[in-house]
């Protein structure tokens, strides 16, 4: 038998639910604990020894208990499960209804909470795990560290020097902090011989760099086309890392890599669970000069 765990959000949200998912192993270790989700966010969390292997959440075949039919058809990790903790279709009352058909003692419960508090900690109420848990970082597997110290080597990290890494981008552009904001903080920085500043480019990302980029006239390295697992492996080998509320920012956090990761007070609920982790609640839409000397003086403090 094993324990399911269904979460088909991006990386960062997934990522909140490592506390719940690490209370499910503790309930029954000598099961494996699978985890159904996105392409690459699955073996993310696998790569990072929170569960013990990835599905597909597409191939579950869950879209069929939305619609009203005959008995749900049979699905074969469901049918396999011991213990079904669904963080999906928690609001569709004939989705849960179903479920339950199948798996009469599945939790279907919200993937967010009611914003009243953390989402992280909501997440851990779903399973019967004490709200108060603070846990430790992930560590990546020694293979994605390996592939993500090559990475960095090849973007010109210089090894006798301390790496900052930087994500400017976010899923969506009001979560963006604009270029002058990172260049007034980055351009000191790039002229210690001390550290090396790294730019990191996801799919998305390619204007919030190159704006970047070129505004600090080629004194950071930039690395790009990592896969989430690679990106774990090279967050792990990090220093400091600074970035936006975002997927990338979340990984950072959760390898315990010390960050500054720059929110929304609207958006603070989904801050992460990582005691590394120092939130500044800023104004994204400006580059407002007591903004940019607040997150400069809070990376300096990081880089002491």
């Amino acid at each position: 038998m094993s324990t399911l765990a269904i979460h088909p959000g991006p990386v960062g949200d997934v990522l909140l639910a490592v506390p719940a998912l690490r209370a499910l192993k503790a309930e029954g270790p000598a099961e494996r604990l699978l985890l159904a989700a996105q392409p690459g966010v699955g073996s993310l969390v696998a790569a990072l020894g929170t569960v013990d292997g990835a599905l597909s959440f597409d191939g579950l075949g869950l879209q069929t208990l939305f619609v009203e039919d005959d008995a749900p058809p049979a699905i074969e990790a469901v049918r396999a499960a011991r213990r079904i903790v669904c963080w999906f279709g928690a609001r569709d009352p004939i989705f849960a209804r179903r479920f339950r058909a199948l798996a009469p003692d599945v939790v279907v419960a919200s993937p967010t909470g009611d914003g009243a508090r953390p989402v992280w900690r909501h997440l851990l109420t779903t399973v019967q795990a004490a709200p108060e848990v603070s846990p430790g970082p992930c560590d990546p597997s020694p293979a994605a560290r390996r592939a993500g110290r090559q990475a960095l080597l090849r973007a010109g990290w210089r090894t006798d020097t301390r790496l900052v890494l930087v994500h400017p981008g976010a899923g969506s552009l009001d979560k963006r902090w604009p270029a002058e904001g990172f260049v007034e903080v980055l351009a000191p920085l790039c002229a210690r011989e001390d550290l090396t500043i790294v730019l990191h480019e996801g799919p998305a990302d390619v204007a919030a760099v190159a704006a970047i980029d070129s505004r600090l006239a080629g004194r950071a390295r930039v690395v790009r086309g990592l896969s989430l697992v690679e990106l774990a492996g090279a967050l792990a080998q990090v220093a400091v890392y600074l970035g936006n509320d975002s997927g990338v920012s979340h990984l950072a956090a959760a390898v315990g890599v010390p960050s500054l990761i720059l929110f929304e007070e609207r958006r603070i609920a989904w801050r992460p669970w990582s005691a590394s982790a120092d939130v500044v609640l800023i104004d994204t839409a400006s580059a407002v000069r007591a903004d940019v000397v607040m997150v400069a003086d809070r990376l300096a403090h990081l880089l002491v």
